[in-house]
């Protein structure tokens, strides 16, 4: 099996655009980092953003809504702070699960956050089991969980 870091261990830089007129990160950039560490944690997972995603023409048969959310900051963040995101997903259920992110700028401790998704049917709405290939994911995350803290 590859190295769970390699997924479940990325890195990103505090851009000007990310900030407010106080030069530091906007509120609502932590989820947006949250969602989009996701993202790339599938990807480099080695699943297609094509077959989780809707995109126009192409909707899966199972949506992975997030039905709760949160974010607890501990740190300014500023243009040009590099960061390390640490995800740590947990199925909760068999049509649930979460996804805990550590934010690290440096030896700092700046962030957490935290999705809480649902599968549901694409067609009629109703809760159903998580796709296999998320399933996949969370099996092979949570047995890479002995990676080292940041």
């Amino acid at each position: 099996m590859a190295d769970s870091s390699a997924w479940l261990l990325l890195c990103r830089t505090v851009r000007f655009g990310d900030t407010d007129a106080a030069g530091v990160m906007h509120f609502q950039q932590l989820l947006r980092w949250c969602h989009e560490a996701y993202e790339e944690s599938l990807e480099r997972f080695g699943l297609a953003a094509a077959d989780v995603f809707p995109r126009p023409g192409h909707a899966p048969a199972v949506a992975l809504p997030i039905v709760h959310c949160s974010a607890d900051f501990l740190a300014p963040l500023a243009c040009g702070d590099p960061l390390a995101i640490q995800l740590e997903p947990q199925r909760l259920d068999p049509g649930a699960f979460e996804v805990r992110y550590s934010f690290q700028s440096g030896d700092r401790s700046v962030a957490l956050g935290l999705t809480r998704h649902l599968a549901i049917s694409a067609g009629s709405r109703q809760r159903c089991p998580l796709p296999e290939p998320i399933n996949r994911w969370l099996e092979a995350s949570s047995l890479g969980q002995g990676i080292q803290p940041l």
